[in-house]
């Protein structure tokens, strides 16, 4: 039994989603002739109360898109410092729109609106970039899974309306911050201009990604998706996952939040654990203690046919997901117990 805790991503579809999958009616996307994405952008959309979505094959593609979107070569966005935008993008950023990235030191990968407010560059001092967009990540993957509330949400979009900034929100894991707060999706639609959402974490389809925006914005994203590479024929098929998931997924995202609190409660007991992050949703990030060597530390666990991955400077990573079950969360649970 191999229990891998290195992300969400590791998911295969259940029998159940397969079945959806190969009975779905399937068209050629490009001519925006294929019903199931035709309808998961209609949900989605319909779901943040937000005029359009369109289905990208990655979150990245996705976040890419709507950074070009929203800036011009040259330009400054806002960022924490720990944004995957910034930090697991290949430097799309730079390499796509031609943007640099004014990173801030936030609270678990969270930034405040005040911090935004002081990072906005003159738009009439030439000499600096031109601020252009702020990027927020709801839930945050390098701060370990933490959710915003959302009035610090809205003060940012105070910010941004001020400034006539364009804010936009990588909600890889923004299901998981729904279920951890029980916010009503329709308010992220007010929110921001564009809003990605992911389909193939916690959710557990295999593949996909849409942006969710307003009509004309979604127009403008679809030439540019197609100039990333990113039309797709008869992709209905990894829609009819991403619908299946939508319809089933959602609400059992609680219990992986309960398993990585169990498993946080238990890391913070040991003694040869230096420090537990809090712990909300379904990331956990932990550090060893300065004798202990992480390497050793991982291959322990591999030997027990546990996975887990390294962020380096002694910390490390579990993420629970739905492959992740009650049998195998025991197992780990006493592994951890038993392991020093």
């Amino acid at each position: 039994m191999e229990i891998n805790l290195v992300s969400d991503t590791v998911t295969k579809p259940t029998p159940e989603m397969l079945q959806y999958m190969f009975q779905a009616k399937v068209g050629d996307d490009v001519y925006k002739q294929d019903p199931t994405i035709n309808a998961l952008q209609a949900k989605v959309a319909e779901m943040f109360g937000m005029e359009e979505a369109l289905f990208f094959p990655s979150g990245t593609m996705a976040n890419q898109t709507a950074i070009k979107l929203h800036t011009q070569p040259g330009e400054q966005l806002i960022a924490d410092k720990y944004a995957h935008v910034y930090n697991y993008e290949g430097g799309g950023v730079s390499f796509n729109s031609g943007v640099s990235c004014c990173l801030l030191d936030g609270h678990l990968g969270m930034i405040t609106a005040t911090q935004v407010a002081g990072a906005i560059n003159n738009p009439a001092f030439y000499h600096s970039p031109l601020t252009s967009l702020v990027c927020v990540e709801n839930t945050t993957n390098k701060g370990g899974g933490a959710c915003y509330e959302l009035e610090d949400l809205r003060k940012i979009k105070e910010v941004c309306d001020t400034h006539h900034l364009k804010f936009h929100m990588d909600g890889a894991r923004i299901w998981n911050a729904l279920v951890a707060k029980n916010d009503n999706p329709k308010v992220y639609g007010q929110l921001f201009d564009t809003l990605s959402v992911c389909l193939s974490k916690g959710l557990g389809a295999p593949i996909g990604s849409l942006l969710v925006a307003d009509s004309p914005t979604i127009q403008r994203a679809l030439r540019i998706r197609k100039i990333l590479g990113g039309g797709m024929r008869q992709g209905g098929y990894l829609a009819a996952a991403g619908l299946y998931a939508l319809e089933n997924n959602i609400p059992r995202l609680a219990e992986d939040h309960r398993r990585a609190k169990e498993l946080g409660a238990v890391l913070s007991k040991l003694s040869w654990v230096a420090k537990v992050e809090p712990v909300e949703t379904n990331i956990l990030i932990f550090a060893v203690q300065p004798h202990i060597n992480e390497t050793d530390l991982m291959e322990k666990l591999n030997l027990k046919n546990i996975f887990i991955s390294s962020m380096g400077h002694g910390k490390l990573r579990l993420v629970t997901h739905l492959d992740y079950r009650e049998v195998m969360h025991t197992y780990v649970l006493e592994t951890l117990e038993k392991l020093y």
